[in-house]
């Protein structure tokens, strides 16, 4: 149905004027009567009673009154709806994160919300690796990943995160931490949970020449946290892992080459909604 139809009826249902309906639209009387003849050619039935009086609804003009109002409501809901969306500030964003990004993702969430309420986000906890395996799937819009990001996904970099020893509040930090570490049994996370962390873990005990013991795993951080304040062994966590940890950890950021790296976001299809997420994002790592 022809909506610039649908609103000649309206208004000239409004009016109860022809003429006056035609100056509200910006026509001719003429060209509002043809349109009004077309209507009523193609839904078969005559809509006005027309005199001196002006135009008075028939009753199938009363019937089909509140469908074309409700047809040319939708219709600029729908218009309003696709500006939003063009201009990013409705639609849908999937992001997600991971260890790298346990701090940094819900800030720059709850600053994007802040802006833009129209957009619906959802926020998922799952590794790098399989971020960047939605990412490239089209199932996940953005993700806070561990740089570098593989072939066919670009990034922006957000902050450096670093590996730190999380030890019980009540401990003295060791004079000699590679040499205190050798042998030493520690809590950790699942490799499973934190292949990238694990992987980083790994790459720093060879650089510092030491070879830790596996005390007892935790299926999330805040467990192998917990655990550490509890007295049952230190950790290696990210440093970033600060803001969640209690008052009973204490962190000590680990000095070498493999002990530092990048958090980026990462993506592969850009848009306006996208662009707008990572201004946030980038607002929240400087903050």
């Amino acid at each position: 149905m022809d909506l610039r139809l649908l609103r000649t009826f309206a208004t000239v249902a409004r009016t109860g004027n022809v003429s006056a309906a035609a100056v509200e639209l910006s026509t001719s009387q003429p060209a509002v009567t043809k349109q009004l003849q077309l209507l009523e050619r193609r839904v078969g039935a005559t809509l006005f009673v027309r005199g001196r009086q002006g135009a008075r609804l028939t009753a199938a003009g009363e019937a089909l009154l509140p469908d074309a109002l409700d047809l040319l409501s939708r219709s600029e809901a729908f218009e309003r709806r696709a500006a939003s969306v063009a201009a990013g500030e409705d639609g849908s964003l999937a992001i997600g994160f991971g260890l790298s990004g346990i701090e940094l993702a819900p800030r720059a969430v709850a600053l994007f919300r802040s802006r833009y309420p129209g957009v619906a986000v959802s926020l998922d906890d799952m590794s790098s690796a399989v971020q960047c395996e939605r990412l490239l799937a089209g199932t996940l819009q953005i993700g806070f990943v561990r740089l570098p990001a593989p072939a066919g996904i670009d990034h922006v970099r957000l902050r450096k995160d670093r590996l730190a020893l999380a030890l019980p509040a009540t401990i003295d930090v060791p004079a000699n931490i590679p040499a205190w570490l050798d042998g030493r049994p520690l809590v950790r996370l699942r490799p499973v949970r934190g292949p990238g962390l694990s992987h980083q873990i790994t790459t720093l005990y060879a650089e510092l020449g030491c070879t830790p013991l596996i005390l007892q795993e935790a299926d999330d951080l805040l467990t192998v946290l917990a655990l550490v304040a509890a007295g049952v062994g230190p950790a290696v966590v990210p440093a970033s892992a600060g803001t969640i940890a209690s008052d009973g950890v204490r962190l000590v950021p680990l000095r070498g080459k493999s002990a530092c790296w990048w958090i980026g976001a990462a993506w592969v299809e850009r848009s306006l909604v996208l662009d707008r997420f990572l201004t946030a994002a980038t607002d929240a790592a400087r903050s």
